[in-house]
Parts: C-alpha cells; sequence; structure tokens
C-alpha cells in the first residue's frame, strides 16, 4: 500500500506500562519518535500511555486505528508474566506464536557471550506472530514487529529507549519511508541565548503578521535558552530560507546557532574549530558541566580536567585558593569565582577555565551563582541571579555558564 502524495500520514503513539502511568519511569520513547517521525513527514496526533491491562490496551488499538494510518506500540515485550503486549497482539491480529529461528539464534548467541545461563523465559523471545514482519533487535533480545491491519500499519517495540531507538533507526524507518509517501516537510531552528520567550516574541510581532499561513513559528524555551522554529510542508526549503534569514538578523545579538543543536555543542565546536581546550572547577552545579562536555563525542580533544571542590578546604586543597582570600571575600563571591578559575587554568594547562559557585536553593535574601573564566590574559566573573527550585536553577547556570563562556571565546 502507498499512499498518494496528496494525503497527509497520521500517527498514533501508544506506550504500555504501569510504571508509566504512576509516574516511576518518565516516557521518554513518545519524544524521541515524534520527532524522527516528523522528520520523514508523519504527523503524530496522538500521545496515549496505557496499564498492562489487556482490555484497555485492546481499545487504545482499535479506537485509534480509526483515526490514523500509522500506530506505534511501544512496552510489554520482556520476558516477564506482565509483558502482555506479545500475545495480545498475535490474537488481536489473528496469528500464532511460532519460533522464529533467526532470532534464537540471535538470543542464544547474547547469553553465550555473556556465559549467563539461558532461562525458558528468554527463549520465549523467540516466538513472535505468524501474522507481522519480525524487525530485528541487533541491541537486545525482544524483536519488533510490524503489522498491517485496514490499511493501517502497526509496529510494536520494545521500551528499552536504546533498544527501540535501534529498531526505529535500523528499520522501521527505512521500512516507512518506503511504505508511505509523505510531503517533504522543511525545518530550520534557530537556538538562542539570554533572553526570555516573552522578550524575544515581542520583538518578532511584525515578523509574525507578516509571515504567510503556510508557514508556522514555534517557540521552544528552556531554561536559559529559547529555540525558535519555522515549519512548512507546502512552501520550498528557499522560501523558509528566506525568513529564516529574516529571523536571524532580528535577533542576531542573542543568536548562537542557525540549527538545532545544544549550548555545549556550540561551546564544543568553538573550541574544536580553535584547537583550544577547556577545564572547568564546579562546585554547587556537582559535575554537570563537565558531564555536558563528556556527553558529547570527541570531548577527549578539548576537554581536560573537572574539578569539583565542593567543600569550601577543597577550594584551598584542590585549587591552592589561599584560605585568608575566601575568609575575606566568602566562597560564594567575584574573587572567589575568578580565583578557581584563574587556578583552574593553571594546574590543567589548558586554553581556557570556567568555574562555577554559587547557592541553587533560595537564600533568605538575594539568590545567586557567580560564575569565573579565565585564559592565559583574562579573568572575569558574572553575577547571575537564580530564581527556581534547586534542580531548574542548576540546568540555567550549566545553560548561562556555557553562554558565556561562548562570549568569551569569541572576544578573545
Amino acid at each position: 500500500m502507498n499512499l498518494p502524495n496528496t494525503k497527509r500520514i497520521h500517527a498514533t503513539i501508544i506506550t504500555i506500562g504501569d510504571e508509566l502511568l504512576i509516574g516511576q519511569t518518565i516516557d521518554t520513547n513518545s519524544a524521541w519518535i515524534a520527532t524522527k517521525l516528523n522528520e520523514i513527514g508523519i504527523h503524530v496526533q496522538r500521545r496515549i500511555a496505557v496499564g498492562d491491562v489487556k482490555e484497555d490496551i485492546e481499545s487504545a488499538l482499535t479506537e485509534e486505528s480509526q483515526r490514523c494510518q500509522l500506530m506505534i506500540i511501544t512496552g510489554g515485550l520482556g520476558p516477564t508474566a506482565d509483558d502482555i503486549t506479545k500475545p495480545l497482539l498475535c490474537e488481536y491480529f489473528d496469528g500464532q506464536l511460532v519460533e522464529n529461528q533467526e532470532v534464537l539464534a540471535h538470543v542464544k548467541s547474547i547469553f553465550e557471550k555473556r556465559n549467563r545461563p539461558m532461562l525458558e523465559s528468554n527463549l520465549k523471545q523467540a516466538l513472535v506472530p505468524n501474522t507481522c514482519t519480525v524487525l530485528f533487535n541487533e541491541a537486545g533480545t525482544a524483536p519488533g514487529m510490524w503489522f498491517e491491519k485496514n490499511e493501517v500499519v502497526f509496529i510494536s517495540l520494545p521500551g528499552v529507549p536504546f533498544e527501540m531507538e535501534h529498531i526505529m533507526t535500523a528499520h522501521a524507518l527505512p521500512k516507512l519511508k518506503t511504505h508511505f509517501v509523505t510531503p517533504e516537510i522543511y525545518h530550520r531552528t534557530l537556538v538562542t541565548a539570554g533572553e526570555g520567550e516573552s522578550f524575544i516574541a515581542n520583538r518578532l510581532v511584525h515578523f509574525e503578521n507578516q509571515l504567510p499561513d503556510t508557514i508556522k513559528l514555534a517557540y521552544l524555551p528552556k531554561l536559559g535558552v529559547v529555540k525558535l522554529r519555522l515549519t512548512s510542508h507546502v512552501c520550498t526549503a528557499k522560501e523558509i530560507d528566506q525568513w529564516f534569514q529574516q529571523l536571524q538578523s532580528i535577533l542576531a545579538d542573542i543568536m548562537i546557532a542557525a540549527e538545532d543543536v545544544e549550548l555545549e555543542e556550540v561551546v564544543f565546536n568553538l573550541l574544536q574549530s580553535r584547537k583550544a581546550n577547556l577545564s572547568i572547577a564546579e562546585s554547587c552545579t556537582g559535575g554537570l558541566l563537565s558531564a555536558a562536555i563528556t556527553g558529547i563525542k570527541g570531548a577527549s580533544n578539548i576537554f581536560t580536567a573537572g574539578i569539583i571542590p565542593y567543600a569550601t578546604n577543597m577550594k584551598v586543597n584542590l585549587l591552592d585558593i589561599p584560605a585568608e582570600r575566601i575568609e575575606q571575600y566568602g566562597v560564594i563571591s567575584a574573587e572567589t569565582a575568578e580565583a578557581m578559575a584563574k587556578n583552574c587554568l593553571h594546574k590543567t594547562q589548558s586554553t581556557y577555565a570556567l568555574s562555577v559557585s554559587g547557592h541553587l536553593e533560595k537564600q533568605k535574601d538575594e539568590t545567586f551563582v557567580w560564575i569565573g573564566l579565565a585564559d592565559q590574559h583574562r579573568c572575569i566573573s558574572y553575577k547571575v541571579p537564580v530564581y527556581y527550585g534547586r534542580k531548574k536553577n542548576a540546568v540555567f547556570v550549566v545553560n548561562t555558564a556555557f553562554n558565556l563562556l561562548r562570549k568569551f571565546i569569541l572576544n578573545d
């Protein structure tokens, strides 16, 4: 079945598991799947979470199949008793469970490599409905399954994120691209930092009024960062680019990237382009800055060290900041933040150093964090007020610190 190019493909994502409904597990699968489907021109119209109840799952399948042409189902494919998705789908699509020899050999090889005993429940992973097309799972034991019924495609995937992502990327998405003919969707994303969503919207009033109905502008705010996305499935790439250039011109002073990237990636690319490296001394953020940088492939090319002198005496012992200096100015001060950055730079022999020290919990007076930046010729600090709870403040400080570092490098 190949649907005509004029027909928009609608999809529903169904996540299965009691742990999702009680909040024990956060559903990241739906967001990832929706992003990937959107990239190939498939519109996600609903995301539904269902518990491990047979009747509820069947009801969701029946109801949603009346509204969409594609259904992605995640979860319930494991070897334990509460994993009911596979037998349910076998019954729903009038099939019988049969042993798939390729899957069986793969499962056996996994346990042999790990030198682990094979249980009967593990062998059952090779049983699949004879009414499905198997989507092989090289990353785990539970295969994905592709069903078709009444011109609707149903794809069942494991709930384990890295297994689900592997099957989608390697098998499901390529198959969907050939099965459905979809209109191209063009996106352009601008990343800004240092100005809130409402202030940006105020600057873009005239721009939005002039924007044609065929192009949509979306605001995607995070703590300290706002992404703006132009989208159209009607306009050409050239038309989108023309409007995107206008957007860049209006927000040039706060723009940090003309593509959908995170702040740490911008800093990473900037350092790499200059053949420079970075060290970090962070107190209140407890390693979040270092973790963000080292989460990028190739971080060893630009990152020398991360020091977490959380306690005051560790700022003395690890960074050689005189105790008298801390006592004179305070552990949370411009002088201490600058000393942390400067001493971290010298200890690690890096091109740039970044430091953070402050409060993430609300104080009686003002709550703030000091951020220090240093290279061989400069050492400066910034006082950054924070307004949220502890976790949100940590994210805000990380984004703010990376943006200040970006500006510091560019002004070298």
